[in-house]
């Protein structure tokens, strides 16, 4: 198995910024020199709130790569809907290049209305059909920017190159491969660089839903999934591999081409990891919970009571018998080795440095991570998966 930090950081407490990215760079330093395999940055805007505040995932990205050696620098993830594709699959690429070829390539459509709303308003969530036509085309222009050496694309949103534009310079000679050679105008453009890794990095797909699941599955998309239990998660990787195999004309092995992200708090009481991390984490989930509500915690045919509130149920008690990795090294290591089990699970990230979690804490939890729990993991051999019923 695969182990990949999910770095979201937060600034609950409103340190200064600068201490909030020298605490992200101690945890990405740890992992690269403890055999983490990736670690992930996350893209959110506008959060005075402190509950995410990493704006910039490939930004972070080129600070990692300048100061590890080993680790692959993912984001969780690039919102490409707000983005110029151009510009995006011209950063992504130059990361890739000073790395060395560690880049994974996280993308994903937004959830947030106030970012969307004034970064771009053609992502705007209200019109899903519109933010997922967006999505589509701004993926298709990043994979034909990196894989062809020259390329055009006329869409819904974006037009490359400009029409009519005429391109003449002495030191650039005229080439069929780019130019209408009878009235001297650009037909296709080149994006420089391209990635080190050819044609392009692995691309994940942040998604939730079936449909989005199944699609990312049909384009040959790895995708990246967050809270569900166990048996709602069966369901979403047979839906997965089903979509694969079909697209792909071969039998995609249950859970490959899928990362799972799990809550992590690892302490030498399962008291101690609640104490310490566990209403902190109860508290984002306040946070995130207040669109999508309680469901994506449910087990499939499960019924939420009937409450005043929407997240009157939502306490530690709720969330760590369903999604949570909180408590010893051997009670956390069992609730890996079941996700190993029931879903034959190859990739896992997870994050402790939840809004309001002493720095400490958190390194101390990772350290817990790395020494007691990864290590019973080291020569993982697949196991059979039982079918969904």
């Amino acid at each position: 198995m695969k182990f990949g930090y999910f770095c979201n950081t937060t600034n609950w407490t409103k340190k200064p910024y600068d201490k909030l990215l020298d605490e992200t760079k101690e945890i990405t330093e740890y992992c690269d020199q403890n055999n983490w395999d990736s670690i992930w940055y996350t893209e959110h805007h506008f959060n005075h709130e402190g509950m995410e505040a990493c704006t910039n995932p490939l930004m972070m990205g080129v600070d990692a790569a300048a100061r590890t050696k080993n680790i692959r620098i993912g984001q969780a993830c690039n919102v490409i809907t707000f983005h110029n594709p151009i510009k995006m699959a011209e950063d992504i690429a130059l990361l890739d290049q000073i790395s060395k070829g560690r880049v994974e390539v996280g993308v994903g459509r937004g959830i947030y209305g106030r970012e969307a709303i004034n970064l771009n308003v053609e992502a705007d969530m209200k019109d899903q059909a519109k933010n997922f036509r967006l999505f589509s085309e701004t993926l298709d222009i990043l994979k034909k920017a990196w894989s062809e050496e020259f390329f055009n694309h006329k869409g819904e949103f974006y037009t490359y190159p400009a029409p009519d534009y005429v391109w003449q310079h002495d030191m650039s000679p005229p080439s069929e491969k780019f130019m209408d050679m009878e009235n001297n105008t650009m037909k296709k453009i080149s994006v420089v660089p391209k990635p080190y890794q050819r044609p392009f990095p692995p691309i994940h797909q942040v998604v939730d839903g079936i449909r989005s699941i199944e699609w990312a599955a049909q384009q040959g998309i790895n995708i990246i999934m967050w809270i569900p239990t166990v048996k709602a998660l069966k369901i979403k990787f047979e839906a997965y591999k089903n979509a694969r195999s079909e697209s792909e004309k071969r039998n995609v092995p249950m859970g490959e081409g899928i990362s799972l992200v799990r809550d992590m708090f690892v302490a030498d009481t399962m008291e101690e990891a609640k104490e310490k991390a566990g209403e902190h984490m109860v508290n984002y989930m306040r946070w995130v919970c207040h669109w999508r509500g309680l469901g994506n915690h449910m087990d499939p045919g499960e019924e939420l009571p009937q409450t005043k509130g929407k997240l009157d149920l939502l306490n530690y008690e709720f969330l760590h018998k369903r999604n949570m990795l909180f408590g010893t090294p051997e009670y956390v290591t069992e609730k890996i080795h079941e996700l190993k089990s029931e879903l034959n699970l190859q990739n896992l990230q997870v994050w402790s440095n939840f809004p309001g979690t002493k720095h400490e804490d958190c390194m101390k939890s990772i350290k817990l991570f790395t020494e007691k729990v990864m290590p019973n993991f080291q020569d993982d051999l697949s196991t059979e998966v039982k079918k969904v019923s």
